[in-house]
């Protein structure tokens, strides 16, 4: 493995290796098998770098890590205790977060199962509680990575279902102290389809948390097209499925199918050292699974039944030997398994067995890995059906061991991530008994040549792409890895959002387009960059051409809805024939030069100059300041100290809601509005009935964009009945009811050509008539 040349840090829910006391009550380190830390812990050891990780409960925190044992040879020995970072959970957040979250909820639905998945607020709560500290240690090893004179990122790789939200608040820290770094994200269970993955209530964040990353790395292509789908139909994001490219926030986030690997070499050693453990003359049909509801292995069992009562040849001269290892004994669902599992073996054995022989054997326990790799040697097939897997690491394992001379067969359901890939195995559908037992048939019969052939081609590719392969894969796709001859891989982008996009876009949403068209428009952040102070946000002199332009085409009515002053905003736009609204709509100036106001109860005015007076005395320091607009006002902090910040927001959300206002979070603010039923989406509908009449939603297409949480009132008030886009320029998780994501001001800009590009193709305004839009190209992307 050729060096990174740049540090790295590991994020997984377990460190390396497990943390025990010994017969002495010593704390040691025990080894964790796997490929995870096969592949990933020595490039930490060689390049310096870090390890965040639970050290599971028997390590007693504010205690000295163990080192590693002097005559230790695991992939973990040079991983020295101070890049080691344990997380702190306690036994009642663990619960909630690992067996209630992330195996009651996320291990069933991403396996395509949703009737055993089980969603409790409670339980997400935990969730997102243990990925923030998860988070927050990994700071501690940034804080020490990117104080140093090194200018290249750093790399934090994240790994698997149980840390999806770590990324988001791991690069909000980053962004604010101003860390150069690279995140990446591996999931190593299937991602699941839009159909299911909807179920989830909190889906939104799950996607926002993995897209902070800059590299999402799944095993096979269909899981990579699953995830892409649904940032498309989920968060309304702009992607590339050619390309494998997800727009969020402003960046280009890449997604990559990097099949995981073995070490292959580890395993033929293990083979060629392995005593025999099965007769040379007997046939044994192998399955090694955890017991999991996700394996099939009643299916596996029923299926093997089947064969021994339509072949009745093979009795006495094949056998099953299908190891479980024990998982989850305390959950009632995995006992009902376990009571499964007996009940059917001992039915196939009582039916089919004689006085010599008995077609199952059945080992419920743990194996060791030398005679785990006799076992794959010497078996003559190796049955891999699981209902819905990852990629299933038996199936390479098996192929590697096979070295003896004929080989065996290897079945895998098409239902694995090994099943995409290892397209020279026999592939059955274990959901149909028939078929499989079919294929296990074929297998038992496939001539000594065809086995060669195919155990040759599969053992060929899993040299080749072994464990060491996918993590060069994945190093180099997250453009870190750099070897001679060989550029190092610089992020890609997608094309710049373009007419032709909104052409694909609206020539979906047909129905809606009328002769008439009504654009409602946020100011700050929308048709206006954001700016340090609102002074200073002004609109580009092209936004504001553009804007006029349209205002004098007949059929397009414009309103401006701002949290700023009515007066100001109108100034800042400075567009005539249009309408303004400010304060989020308790002001409004009518084209005509009519006025809005909303009927403000007086004590709030009373109210409002004592929040006033309170803030500019207590948190108008160190760069805060408040923006008063009558009975709204708004606590600024850009300019405060981000060590400062958090004090000071508490203090002034408290000091707003002890004088009974509502607090609300911007852009780098707060703020404070009075609690009536009056927003943006009440004075959106108000404007659309003052102009067009009561039955404004049949005759008027409308467009909604705005920026900002206050925005959200509209963009719900008008869902299904207006186009609405939210423009999202930074990496702060938003969700948002909006059709589309935007991600800057100039996106805006496009959009507002596309508008005046649409009315000059449009007929002469004849009375009640109703225009469509234009079609997509032939050529357009999805």
């Amino acid at each position: 493995m050729a060096p990174i040349q740049k540090k790295m840090i590991v994020i997984s829910n377990r460190l390396p290796f497990v943390i025990q006391k010994d017969d002495k009550g010593a704390t040691i380190r025990k080894h964790s098998a796997g490929g995870l830390v096969t592949a990933v812990a020595p490039v930490v050891v060689e390049n310096d770098g870090k390890w965040v990780g639970w050290p599971g409960p028997d390590y007693d925190f504010g205690t000295p890590l163990p080192e590693s044992s002097p005559d230790d040879t695991t992939p973990t020995a040079g991983l020295k205790s101070s890049n080691v970072i344990p997380v702190p959970l306690s036994p009642n957040l663990y619960q909630s977060y690992y067996n209630g979250c992330c195996n009651e909820t996320f291990w069933p639905l991403f396996h395509s199962m949703p009737d055993r998945a089980v969603f409790s607020a409670e339980c997400w709560k935990a969730y997102v509680e243990a990925n923030i500290l998860f988070a927050k240690n990994t700071v501690k090893g940034l804080d020490d990575m990117c104080n140093d004179d090194d200018d290249g990122p750093t790399l934090v790789w994240i790994h698997d279902y149980h840390l999806m939200l770590a990324a988001h608040a791991i690069r909000e820290y980053a962004s604010k102290k101003q860390y150069k770094i690279k995140l990446g994200f591996f999931l190593h269970i299937p991602f699941p389809s839009w159909d299911l993955f909807r179920l989830f209530p909190w889906a939104d964040e799950i996607l926002q948390g993995m897209l902070a990353c800059d590299l999402v790395g799944m095993h096979i292509h269909d899981y990579c097209v699953n995830f892409i789908d649904c940032c498309n139909r989920r968060l309304g994001t702009r992607v590339d499925v050619k390309e494998m490219l997800v727009e969020h926030g402003g960046r280009y986030v890449r997604v990559a199918p990097l099949p995981i690997g073995i070490p292959f070499s580890r395993f033929v050693s293990l083979a060629k050292e392995a005593k025999r453990t099965i007769p040379e003359d007997k046939r044994v049909v192998l399955g090694v699974d955890r017991l999991d509801y996700t394996k099939g292995l009643p299916q596996r069992l029923k299926a093997f039944e089947l064969l021994l009562a339509k072949h009745p040849e093979y009795i006495e001269k094949i056998e099953l030997l299908q190891i479980a290892v024990p998982s989850r004994t305390d959950v009632k669902e995995y006992m009902d398994l376990k009571e499964q599992m007996d009940q059917l073996v001992g039915c196939i054995n009582g039916r089919f067995s004689t006085a010599t022989w008995s077609p199952i054997r059945y080992i419920y326990g743990t194996i060791g890995q030398q005679e785990l790799a006799a076992f794959y040697r010497d078996a003559a097939i190796c049955f891999v059906t699981p209902l819905r897997d990852g990629m299933n690491l038996v199936a390479k394992e098996y192929v590697a061991c096979q070295i003896n001379s004929p080989p065996g067969v290897l079945i895998v359901s098409p239902f694995a991530g090994a099943g995409q890939n290892m397209l020279e195995a026999l592939l059955c559908n274990p959901y149909e008994l028939t078929e499989t037992m079919e294929t296990l048939h074929r297998a038992l019969t496939m001539p000594e040549d065809e086995r060669t052939l195919r155990m040759n081609y599969l053992r060929k590719r899993e040299k080749n792409q072994d464990v060491n392969f996918w993590m060069k894969s994945f190093l180099k796709a997250i453009g870190r890895l750099s070897e001679e001859g060989s550029p190092i891989v610089l992020p890609n982008s997608l094309k710049p959002l373009s007419m032709e996009d909104f052409d694909e876009y609206f020539a979906i949403r047909n129905s809606l387009f009328n002769q008439k068209l009504a654009l409602l428009l946020d100011y700050d952040g929308t048709l206006a960059p954001l700016a340090p102070h609102p002074d200073l946000a002004i609109i580009p002199p092209q936004t504001k051409e553009l804007l006029q332009r349209l205002a004098n085409i007949p059929d397009v009515y414009i309103a401006i809805i701002s949290g700023r002053g009515v007066n100001n905003v109108k100034e800042m736009v400075g567009v005539d024939n249009i309408t303004y609204a400010g304060s989020h709509g308790l002001e409004i100036i009518h084209p005509d030069g009519s006025k809005f106001h909303y009927p403000m109860p007086p004590e709030y005015e009373q109210k409002a100059n004592a929040l006033l007076k309170e803030l500019q005395d207590q948190v108008c320091k160190d760069g805060a300041w408040v923006e008063s607009k009558g009975v709204y006002m708004t606590f600024h902090y850009r300019n405060v100290p981000l060590d400062t910040q958090p004090d000071l927001v508490s203090k002034a959300k408290d000091l707003i809601e002890e004088h009974g206002f509502v607090a609300s979070h911007a852009h780098a603010a707060v703020e404070a509005k009075p609690p009536i039923n009056w927003n943006k989406g009440r004075a959106s509908i108000y404007i659309l009935r003052t102009a067009f009449g009561l039955d404004w939603s049949e005759r008027v297409t409308i467009i909604y964009a705005g920026d900002d949480t206050t925005d959200e009132d509209a963009i719900q008030a008008l869902k299904g009945m207006a186009l609405t886009f939210r423009i999202t320029q930074n990496d702060i998780s938003v969700k948002t009811a909006a059709d589309r994501r935007l991600t800057s001001t100039q996106c805006v800009v496009t959009l507002l050509r596309w508008v005046e590009r649409y009315c000059a193709r449009l007929p002469i305004n004849k009375p009640g008539s109703v225009c469509t839009a234009p079609s997509a190209p032939a050529n357009a992307k999805n």
